[in-house]
């Protein structure tokens, strides 16, 4: 799902659960349910606008979190861009395969706002 910044507060869409238990349900592996991200999120306190945001790219196995490898993270990196498109996010992967998104305020959001 992807990533929206709306009056400059971020919207996370099918963020789910962080831990699951899909592993060994069959049909949905193009889905990859073992995949998730654990999101930073920086905030301005006296006026709650987002400054940064963080995601570190994870698998699930064994009911245990870990560290995507490279090839996992850029599979995220693809879907998050594709499905934040049209909220003018951009998602870029850094040198340990965390991503820091990226947004072009005056057409963030899907209301155009960037308040």
């Amino acid at each position: 799902m992807g990533l929206e910044i709306y009056r400059n507060r971020p919207i996370i869409y099918g963020s789910g659960d962080f831990l699951n238990d899909y592993e060994g349900i069959s049909g949905y592996e193009e889905f990859r349910g073992d995949l998730g991200l654990m999101y930073f999120v920086t905030m301005e306190p006296s006026s709650g606008r987002l400054v940064r945001l963080h995601l570190v790219p994870t698998r699930i196995k064994q009911f245990k979190i870990n560290k995507a490898s490279s090839r996992e993270a850029r599979w995220l990196q693809d879907v998050l861009n594709r499905e934040s498109r049209e909220f003018g996010i951009q998602v870029a992967v850094d040198p340990d395969n965390s991503f820091t998104v990226g947004w072009d305020l005056p057409t963030a959001g899907r209301h155009g706002l960037s308040e």
